[in-house]
């Protein structure tokens, strides 16, 4: 109890530190005029009051993240704690909050476009491509997720025709109506759907994390959180699945996430005034972070330590979603336990939706697509979701989320390396940004060389050693461009 309550202290202390320093880095001003003012179309670029940016901000960038990916990770120990809290304060919520501010100065510019500014051209082209592929796996993950969850509760026959083979009428159906409303969220003005909607699931969210907060202190004899008294690995097969890069890729959206820095520029469009950004960018993940290590600890807790819960991974077959289940069902009753059921449904639709308005965005920004016009988002957003129907019906969830998991590290790793490049041109301390791009670019490259989906190497010394090099020579290629700029 000890580690957890030191850690959950320090990501609320954080909030109050370290952010305003970088409020201070990043020269925030109110005087200075915002995208939602100055560039105002009634369809992205719409001013909205702070408390619904920030709610829909966190709903942007948890989806089921800080939930599934923090019950997953707590097999590794209380490591995760660890991982979470630095993460959370160093990496993750200045991540978050300096991509923000960037957008917010660049008049709503999305992500690839800012890239393409700091790290060159070259660059830009990739991250054009690359951002708009991880968008529509996130919006296939989010669509195929939570379709699943519904449908699971229901007992249907399974349809034998060749493009639905295996699945049920129902799984079909909701499909459906979740591709509807990823429509309609996709094309209509934020305000009108997102803005009224998100608002709630957002505070569903925090309601669900804090009840789980509530059992941990209320019932701490019962449920006992084991302290961090070293930096073991005790996640089952060990050997398969080391700390570094394994428990990095597993938590990202409670540690750092490259999706967040996507889905910044939306809120960036929506805010009346510079002096939000703390609360909206550094505090929305801040409180995801808090999230994820509530998360966490009622995994350890609730099956009498890390070795209950990773024996309860098993004998689930690794489905967070049961996990979720079985610790609702048991210590909040069948009515709260329906209704965090459609808390995580929502959270999860919540991150998919706006995932395919993103990449809307991207795309248009990509070939100057005015959208003020229905007819020309229409054009653009049908064959994204096109290409993730056919992602849910081609491929298998574990793999779509095991290269959703790399990419998604990956696209942090690029980000943190142009907030670096940003900050030297702005003559600001690089090193805040500098060494969790280190840590990061290390982490992804070595995941590269250890992990089964990729090349799998049994020999580990060599597989950290080619890391390490990998991140040398990313590191040199940075130095030289951020020179020659």
């Amino acid at each position: 109890m000890i580690t957890f309550l030191v850690c959950l202290a320090a990501l609320v202390i954080a909030y109050f530190t370290y952010g305003k320093y970088l409020e201070k880095v990043c020269g925030i001003d109110a005087a200075n005029p915002v995208p939602s003012k100055t560039m105002y179309d009634g369809v992205d670029y719409i001013p909205m009051p702070r408390w619904k940016v920030f709610l829909i901000q966190l709903l942007n960038i948890a989806g089921l993240g800080p939930i599934f990916g923090a019950l997953l990770g707590a097999a590794y120990g209380p490591v995760a704690f660890l991982w979470i809290t630095l993460g959370g304060i160093f990496m993750g919520a200045m991540h978050d909050f300096v991509a923000g501010v960037i957008s917010l100065k660049e008049g709503g510019r999305s992500l690839p476009e800012i890239i393409g500014n700091y790290l060159g051209n070259g660059t830009r082209a990739f991250m054009r491509v690359f951002s708009v592929f991880l968008m529509v796996l996130v919006g296939a993950v989010f669509m195929s997720q939570p379709a699943e969850l519904i449908a699971s509760n229901v007992a249907a026959p399974v349809l034998e025709t060749p493009a639905f083979s295996g699945m049920s009428w129902e799984l079909v159906a909701v499909l459906a109506v979740i591709l509807i409303y990823y429509i309609l969220a996709t094309l209509l003005p934020i305000d009108k759907l997102i803005g009224r909607i998100y608002p709630l699931f957002g505070i569903a969210l925090l309601v669900m994390a804090l009840s789980i907060l509530y059992i941990l202190l209320v019932h701490s004899d019962t449920y006992i959180i084991p302290e961090l008294t070293s930096l073991e690995n005790q996640i089952a097969d060990a050997d398969k699945f080391p700390i570094v890069p394994m428990l990095f890729t597993t938590i990202a959206c409670g540690a750092i996430s490259g999706f967040h820095a996507t889905q910044s520029p939306m809120m960036a469009r929506c805010m009346t005034n510079e002096k939000q950004s703390r609360s909206i960018f550094y505090g929305a993940m801040i409180a995801e972070s808090i999230v994820a290590l509530i998360w966490a600890a009622i995994g350890m807790a609730f099956w009498g330590g890390v070795e209950g819960l990773n024996a309860a991974i098993a004998e689930y077959g690794g489905s967070a979603a049961k996990l979720v289940n079985v610790i609702t069902s048991t210590t909040m009753g069948p009515v709260v336990t329906a209704c965090v059921l459609v808390g995580i449904i929502g959270c999860a639709i919540t991150s998919g939706d706006t995932a395919f308005r993103c990449a809307r965005l991207i795309v248009s920004d990509m070939f100057g697509i005015g959208q003020k016009n229905l007819v020309k988002r229409l054009l653009v957003s049908l064959p994204l979701f096109a290409v993730a129907l056919f992602i849910i019906f081609a491929l298998p969830f574990q793999t779509i989320w095991s290269y959703f998991a790399w990419c998604n590290q990956t696209l942090a790793v690029i980000t943190l390396w142009c907030i670096t490049v940003y900050l030297f041109k702005k003559s600001k301390p690089v090193m805040i940004a500098m060494l969790p791009a280190l840590i990061m670019t290390y982490v992804c490259s070595s995941y590269i060389f250890i992990s089964p989906m990729m090349c799998g190497m049994e020999n580990r010394t060599l597989a950290y050693i080619l890391g390490g090099v990998l991140t040398v020579v990313i590191a040199g290629a940075v130095h030289v461009k951020a020179r020659n700029k």
